[in-house]
């Protein structure tokens, strides 16, 4: 094809695409006059902990103050669109997400320091408060998270299957290095990272939920020096949780594979998740009991292991596994907008490290919601 009908033939093209883009637009409609609110929580917290010997770590009094701008409107063909700004203390943001909901063709997020898929995968097993990463950082609660920032999030239609309802979230980051974006701005270009995708699909049906979730990235550095090969990621967790009556409980298995080739770490030394060259296996079982609608109570066990492999096609299965075991009580109460929680956390071998010594971390606090 020679310069000139090419010419032609992509001018001709892009007034196709506009003209069926501005189409798309009118066909949607005209917004109709919008909200705005603003709600926030105000908490106070006693938190300290011990080590070997019930020697005192830390204690202090924190202070955390959220507040949250919400808006949005509606079409008059009945899609929806919202946002979500959550500033902190120091007005830096917290999260933001803008939402897209239409009447039958499902919905379209996207954000900033907010998540998409996996936050509705990590840790899913009831709790009076907190979840365990709360007291010590787990690697349940960072599957996925490179999927934080600049991404966008489709949440299918539910539907119904015999009195089931089945869901499906897809989500996809073309830069998937967790950098946040914000005012139209483009992540840092990663010389590490390059794209990431993840799925999700849950099922619902009368007191029981179930969940199964996969993420993966792609690794831009070779596994080796002077090789072209390079080792995605992937990071995958299941959940199933059951409530009777007054009575929920739950289970989840969590993996953890940042394609990282090396030796197993030493047993004695504390393992990073995504720098560690190995597997991480979790999994944690909960029980939450509701005295009444005031009162909550709850038992969450977490255990999670350093399975040390050198990911490579010969890998095998070394004597360096380390498993990190958490053990938390909690309870809640609350009246109105008041709410006073706490939870005692028993940590063992504390980021997969023999050596290290058994930690407690204890949290109470006094909130108010407006």
């Amino acid at each position: 094809m020679n310069t000139t009908k090419k010419e032609y033939f992509m001018n001709n093209f892009k007034k196709i695409g506009l003209t069926a883009l501005a189409g798309s637009l009118v066909a949607l409609g005209s917004a109709v006059a919008g909200e705005m609110s603003v709600s926030g929580g105000i908490n106070t917290t006693l938190k300290f902990g011990k080590g070997t010997g019930n020697n005192n770590t830390s204690r202090g009094f924190g202070t955390d103050r959220d507040v949250t701008f919400s808006g949005g409107g509606e079409l008059d063909n009945g899609t929806t669109f919202s946002m979500s700004t959550t500033l902190l203390d120091n007005y830096e943001l917290s999260g933001s997400t803008t939402t897209i909901t239409t009447p039958s063709l499902g919905t379209f997020s996207m954000g900033a320091s907010t998540g998409s898929v996996s936050y509705m995968y990590d840790e899913e097993v009831p709790q009076a408060y907190e979840q365990v990463s709360d007291g010590k950082q787990t690697m349940a609660n960072q599957v996925g998270n490179f999927m934080d920032n600049n991404y966008i999030m489709y949440s299918a239609p539910a539907l119904d299957l015999g009195g089931a309802s089945v869901q499906a979230h897809v989500a996809y980051s073309p830069q998937a290095s967790d950098n946040s974006v914000n005012d139209g701005g483009l992540p840092t270009y990663s010389t590490t990272y390059g794209s990431g995708k993840e799925a999700g699909v849950t099922i619902s049906y009368e007191g029981f939920k179930a969940g199964v979730y996969g993420a993966t990235r792609n690794n831009v550095t070779a596994v080796a020096a002077g090789s072209d090969a390079v080792a995605d990621e992937f990071n995958g967790a299941w959940y199933i949780n059951g409530s009777f009556g007054p009575v929920s409980i739950g289970y989840t298995e969590s993996y953890m594979d940042a394609g990282l080739t090396g030796s197993a770490e030493a047993t004695t030394s504390a393992k990073a998740e995504r720098t560690a060259a190995g597997l991480f296996e979790g999994e944690q079982m909960s029980i939450a009991f509701n005295v009444n609608d005031n009162l909550s109570i709850s038992y969450t066990t977490s255990e999670e292991t350093y399975d040390g492999q050198d990911d490579a096609k010969t890998a095998v299965t070394t004597d360096d596994d380390v498993t990190e075991t958490i053990d938390a009580i909690q309870v809640a109460y609350s009246m109105g907008g008041m709410s006073i929680k706490a939870y005692n956390m028993e940590v063992t071998n504390p980021d997969q490290d023999d050596n290290a010594a058994d930690t407690s971390v204890t949290e109470i606090a006094l909130g108010f919601a407006f």
